[in-house]
This record gives structure tokens, sequence and C-alpha cells, in this order.
């Protein structure tokens, strides 16, 4: 069989063995995760410690006149196929397919006058996720597609790891807006890479597996010593003035076998009865393992979940399918951290990048719509069972005071205590604040 190689000679099956232990290509690297620890000295000094943050981003576009914002008097080509039921909040009803998250209201609060101006994928996505609008060059089928860096990789940059686990987590793959731009690897995610519902789940390469041989493990520290080069440019640049990358490779061996990170990611160790509950599928176990990582230190989780883009059969797929996942795996998972009395310290973001259409298409789906949608958002001192502003009888446009992904970044650094005016610097040194100047807290989320 024929072996591929790069211009340098190196493998490119050994340099996908290799895995995070070895590469910066997107997501953060155990060197860099070192290296960011020498980085304390530019933490907030109002940062909340105790503080996570979950992101469960529904890529597509969540159908919210379908889920959180319904409205049951619009004409049917609006209102769609689904009732409306009351939830434990009185007053407060939502889809009829999500009644486990219904009785679990009193937990999180909504916003329903949030609105996207952008209605592409690419391009909403990175506003999402960052709070910037995505300037001229954008690409977005670049992985990662960063302008402006992501909501984790600030947090990461900010606050650093508590203890041996990373402090920004991606599961279960890399979501093309989740980089970390101009702040470099060092506050890039670590990238799971790997469905958490898969039989004999294991993260790729975190760690050798206690059958790895001491000549195995050698072998790899010496194929990362042919690829410092590359590993060494990205490193370096990202973090003036930190030790020598040697010294990161050096360590990042030694947390290849934490006990912490291990016990970290061991979804196993789970009660197949809440395995149960979450659901035996993708959304539901990369939830229970979203919970087991901030449980030991992860400062922010973003779970990928695809693909809510339904332009065709949008009633058949949400009812059979997407909205029994996450009826499962959100209405647990809100439980679950309220139970262990982690719902305090860590906000949940429940968002896809806009909503969908008001109006139902001809092959009975909906389409694109950044101009009215809703956000779920819990924890980390939100009030529960709070509903925020409005959109218009149908829900074409926001009725009360819009609120925009500017404001939700706003939020987020607000609740993890980073002052949202802090201002980084670009490698040619120009200043960019972390939230554009018009982003302001959603504070009625909070009264």
């Amino acid at each position: 069989m024929k072996r591929s190689y790069y211009c340098d000679g190196i493998r490119r099956r050994d340099l996908l063995h290799l895995g995070v232990a070895g590469t910066a290509a997107c997501g953060l690297t155990l060197p860099g995760l070192l290296a960011a620890e020498q980085a304390q000295k530019s933490r907030s000094p109002n940062a909340r410690d105790g503080m996570s943050l979950i992101i469960v981003f529904l890529q597509g576009g969540l159908s919210t006149i379908d889920t959180w914002d319904m409205k049951p008097d619009a004409p049917p080509e609006f209102r769609g196929e689904f009732n409306p039921i009351d939830t434990n909040v009185p007053g407060i009803q939502v889809c009829e397919h999500l009644p486990r998250l219904a009785r679990q209201f009193d937990k999180f609060a909504l916003v329903r006058s949030f609105t996207n101006p952008n209605s592409d994928h690419g391009p909403a996505d990175h506003y999402l996720l960052t709070g910037y609008r995505p300037g001229p060059g954008f690409n977005g089928g670049l992985k990662p597609n960063n302008q402006k860096p992501a909501h984790g990789a600030v947090i990461s940059r900010q606050l650093g790891p508590r203890g041996s686990v990373p402090p920004y987590v991606c599961l279960p793959k890399m979501h093309n807006s989740a980089g970390s731009s101009y702040l470099g690897s060092s506050a890039a995610p670590f990238v799971v890479d790997a469905d958490p519902s898969a039989p004999g789940f294991t993260v790729p390469d975190l760690m050798p597996p206690v059958t790895v041989r001491a000549d195995r493990l050698d072998s790899r520290r010496s194929l990362m010593n042919r690829i410092n080069r590359f590993q060494k440019t990205t490193e370096l640049a990202a973090n003036r003035g930190a030790l020598a990358m040697d010294t990161f490779q050096q360590k990042a061996f030694d947390l290849m076998t934490s006990e912490a990170t291990r016990a970290a990611f061991e979804i196993s160790a789970e009660p197949d009865g809440l395995r149960d509950e979450y659901g035996r599928h993708s959304l539901g176990q990369s939830c229970i393992l979203a919970r087991r990582l901030v449980e030991a230190g992860v400062r922010c989780v973003l779970i990928d979940h695809t693909n809510w883009d339904t332009h065709y059969s949008n009633f058949s797929v949400l009812k059979n399918d997407l909205l029994p996942h996450l009826d499962s795996a959100m209405s647990t998972l809100f439980r679950d951290l309220h139970e262990r009395g982690l719902l305090e310290k860590t906000m949940v973001l429940v968002t896809g990048e806009f909503g969908r259409t008001p109006r139902i298409n001809k092959d009975a789906g909906r389409d694109h719509w950044g101009p009215s949608t809703a956000i779920a958002i819990g924890g980390g001192g939100i009030r529960g069972g709070n509903v925020v502003g409005a959109s218009d009888a149908r829900a074409e446009k926001p009725a009360t005071e819009p609120f925009g992904p500017e404001d939700l970044a706003a939020t987020i650094y607000h609740v993890l205590g980073i002052d949202p005016q802090t201002l980084f610097h670009t490698a040619e040194g120009r200043p960019i604040p972390i939230v554009p100047g018009e982003g302001r807290v959603i504070q009625p989320l909070f009264s």
C-alpha cells in the first residue's frame, strides 16, 4: 500500500497518530496548555474563579417558532403543526415535544427578542460565537475561520487552566468558529474529536493507554521532536516570553498520564441509569461529558450538535429526531447540575446561529432566519423561569428591545467575571476590545 508523506518526509499516518500531543493545527496542544499556565499574569482581576460555561450550539439553526417562541394564534402557514404546553412556571409555554424541559423551566430563562442580522451559516456562526460580525475576507469554510477569538478562547486566555484539565474543550468535534484567532494556540480549544455516544468512547491521543509500552511512548517523543519546527513557530508566536518549548513538551508527556485528566473524560464511570436519562445519543452523552468536565475544572465546553438546518420536513425531523434528543439531554443537564450544586456556578447556553423562517416553505420546511430568534440560558446567577423580551405576532422581528450576539458576549463575560471592556492586542499591536462597543449585559436575565 502506498504511504503518504509530507514534504519533509514525515508520514501523514504518523502525524495523525501523534494527534493532540504533537500538533497545533486547530485545537490546543498539551504543550499549549502548559504554556497557558505561564500566562497567569494576564488573568482578569475580577474573575469568578469557580464559574464555568457550557455552550450547546445547535448548528444549522433551531426553529425557535416551533420550540421556545410559539405563535399558536398566527395563520397556519406560520404557526406550524405543533402545539404549546405549560411549563412548571405559570403563564409560560413551550413546545409539546419538549415535555421534560418544560418541567425544568424554573432553572433557565428565554430571550425571545434575540436577533442575528446575518442569515448565512458561516458569518452567523462567527458572530454568535465571538460577538463580532465577520469582516472583509471572511471564509466560513475554514477551520478555524475566526477573525476574532471565540468566547471559549477569551475565557481560556483570561482565566487559564484549573489544575491539569484544559480550560476550553470542544466536543464531539471542533466548530469552525471555535478558534482563538490572534490569541494563539495557547487559548485554542482542546478538541475531543470523538462522539461520546460511541461504544468504547475514548479521547484520541489524550494519553497512552495502559497497554502502550515505554518504547512506543519514546517513539512518539522522537516523532514529536521531528515535527517540532512546526509547533515551535505557532507556540512561540502565541506565548512570547514563555518557557522553552522543550519544557512544555516534557510536561505534556507527564500530563498524558494525569489521573485527573483521565478521570474527567471517563464517561463510562457514570451510572448507566443517568446516562440513559441524558439519552444514549450524541447530544445526550456530550452533555453528560460536559457536566463531568466542568465538575473537574474545565472553564468552557462547547458542544457542537448538528444538523438543525431543517429546510425540508421540518416538523417530522423535529418531532421524531431532534427535539426528543434536545429534551432528554437539556432537561437532565439542568436537573443534574442543580442537584449537584453546580448550576449556580455553571452558565448553560442553548442556541443555534439563527432561527428559521416564520413562513413554512413548499417543502414543509423552514429556511434561515436571523432577524428574529430566541436563546435559552440558565445558571451562573441567571433567574430561572424568566422570559426576556418578545417577538411580534408572527415571530418575524423583535417586538421589544432587541438583543444580539455582542450583548450575549458581554453577558457571558460578566458571569465569568471578565471585564467586557478588556482590550487584547493583535500581533501587530492593534488594540481590540473583547466585546464590540455596542455590546451590553442583558440585565433582565438577572432581575
